[in-house]
């Protein structure tokens, strides 16, 4: 099997079906056993299968707008060079598919309209978080209960309003709903 590149998966949440499944992980994160950081990704020689990224949203997520302007122009360029890290990834090793995911905010503004959104509880997480998603790959099919659109009612509804920045990394982890789902439309 092909290697599965991670990149800013501190959790390990998005790329652990790929895992389960037999298939080669590298992840680079700044976090965790072996930190690293993207940005400074030195060529890997082998096939990577498929590129799965989530650079972190503290200077484009819409739920710190508030925030923006006191950051001004450096913490954008700071978090653009993380996103242009992992799209200088996409461009060196040309997998079948790849993928960047962040919530509703300005990356869009630098990216264009995303190919996917989607919510948590469409893929039977019980919260709402906007995500939207960019690249090259199938999207997964959310699941649909009998009774509404959703696989389960938003029952904690947005818990990232309630979180404070101090739970940074919970809020950034990865459904895994989601994760299942998209490991399954893209093997």
């Amino acid at each position: 099997m092909q290697t599965i590149l991670s990149l800013c998966d501190r959790t390990g949440n998005w790329s652990r079906p790929y895992e389960e499944a037999g298939y080669p992980v590298i992840r680079v994160d700044l976090q965790g056993d072996a930190p690293r950081d993207v940005r400074l990704m030195e060529r890997i020689d082998e096939p990577i299968h498929g590129i799965l990224a989530a650079p972190p949203c503290d200077h484009f997520a819409a739920s710190g707008a508030r925030w923006w302007e006191g950051k001004g122009n450096q913490a954008v360029l700071e978090g653009l060079s993380v996103v242009d890290a992992c799209l200088r990834a996409v461009a060196i090793y040309r997998p079948l598919w790849w993928a960047l995911e962040n919530p509703v905010g300005r990356l869009r503004r630098f990216l264009g309209e995303p190919k996917f959104s989607f919510q948590p509880c469409d893929f039977g997480d019980p919260y709402t978080k906007k995500t939207l998603l960019w690249g090259n790959f199938t999207p997964p099919v959310p699941l649909v209960s009998a009774t509404a659109r959703n696989a389960v009612e938003p029952t904690s509804g947005s818990k990232m309003h309630r979180m404070s920045s101090a739970w940074k990394n919970q809020r950034s982890e990865t459904p895994t709903g989601f994760a299942r789902a998209f490991f399954e439309s893209n093997p």
